[in-house]
């Protein structure tokens, strides 16, 4: 079995260096495995196919070498995407007042899936207004979580790609 948290720490520190963030790591498959790579522009401009590319070669050249992966294996290096998963503290903090889907690893209230407006954390819960409800679930019993795709997480995307594409033209050109 492949442990995901050692690949994390393998490919982590070249990524940063690279400026981008490790959103999420998985694998699995069947008879040719594939290892997901999922990783972000720290600056937080968009994502492109060219980002990807660099991600994935230097990836490849940190596995060859270290070698985790016992088995042959297909790489995929991808966007989180505007409907992202929500995977770390910081997630939830950072996308709090935006719409996002929850599913548990044990019932809480009686049921295990969650959708409304994220509030953030509150000590080690993830909190919610469900229908006008506030609602907390433990962190550690979030099985999957992800932002729901509305109009409102697509402008504020599209502001703040455009936000981080002006502050990059701005460090290059000071001048300008």
């Amino acid at each position: 079995m492949t442990e995901i948290g050692s690949i994390e720490r393998i490919i982590t520190p070249s990524l940063e260096a690279m400026g981008f963030r490790v959103v999420r790591v998985t694998y699995g498959g069947g008879a040719r495995p594939t290892l997901q790579i999922m990783a972000e522009p720290a600056d937080g401009t968009a994502m492109t196919v060219e980002h990807c590319a660099d991600i994935s070669r230097a990836v490849s050249a940190l596995l060859d070498v270290e070698d985790p992966i016992p088995v042959a294996y297909a790489l995929e290096v991808t966007s989180p995407g505007i409907d992202r998963p929500l995977v770390t503290r910081q997630d939830y903090e950072r996308f709090a007042g935006y719409e996002a889907k929850l599913e548990t690893s044990r019932p809480h209230d009686g049921r295990k899936r969650f959708r409304g407006k994220l509030l953030g954390m509150i000590g080690d819960d993830v909190a919610l207004d469900v229908e006008g409800q506030r609602v907390a679930v433990p962190l550690s019993d979030v099985y999957r979580a992800k932002l729901l795709l509305t109009d409102e997480l697509i402008q504020a995307t599209q502001r703040a790609h455009q936000a981080a594409r002006d502050a990059a033209v701005k460090a290059a050109d000071p001048v300008a």
